[in-house]
């Protein structure tokens, strides 16, 4: 099973990895991606996530999709923020569950490289001094 979403509220880590449990999945892997401070030398002071809501969540559900596909993995879920973060906040959180762990570790690389690629998801950063610009596509 594979689960994409998009949140306007805080990403609850816990326990979306709780929901990866089965007992065919002897690991789990996952990514958090956070809001940092800095980007191409530059201090960030905050950003907006925006998204064209139904063509992402279709994306990253195929992704989702093509991941349980490409990999021995049982399960896999990414939610990915939107709205106003803060310095420090969860933006994204991508995990996986397989029987072993090179299956996870892998799948899990693959869906948030694919996702940055490939979901409609706009970053709107706002720089010390005042200025902001957007961001998309980009690792």
């Amino acid at each position: 099973m594979a689960h994409f979403r998009l949140s306007d509220a805080p990403i609850d880590a816990v326990a979306l990895q709780s929901g990866l449990r089965d007992p065919r999945a002897g690991a789990c892997a996952s990514f958090e991606g956070w809001v940092r401070d800095h980007n191409d030398g530059r201090a960030v002071d905050g950003l907006r996530y925006e998204a064209y809501v139904s063509l992402a969540e279709a994306e990253g559900a195929a992704i989702l999709a093509e991941a349980l596909e490409r990999f021995d993995i049982v399960q896999a879920t990414c939610v990915h923020r939107v709205g106003e973060l803060a310095i420090g906040d969860l933006a994204v959180w991508v995990g996986a569950s397989a029987a072993h762990r090179g299956p996870a570790f892998e799948a899990c690389r693959w869906i948030i490289d694919e996702v940055k690629a490939r979901v409609p998801i706009w970053k709107h950063e706002r720089y010390a001094g005042g200025d902001a610009g957007w961001l998309h596509p980009g690792p």
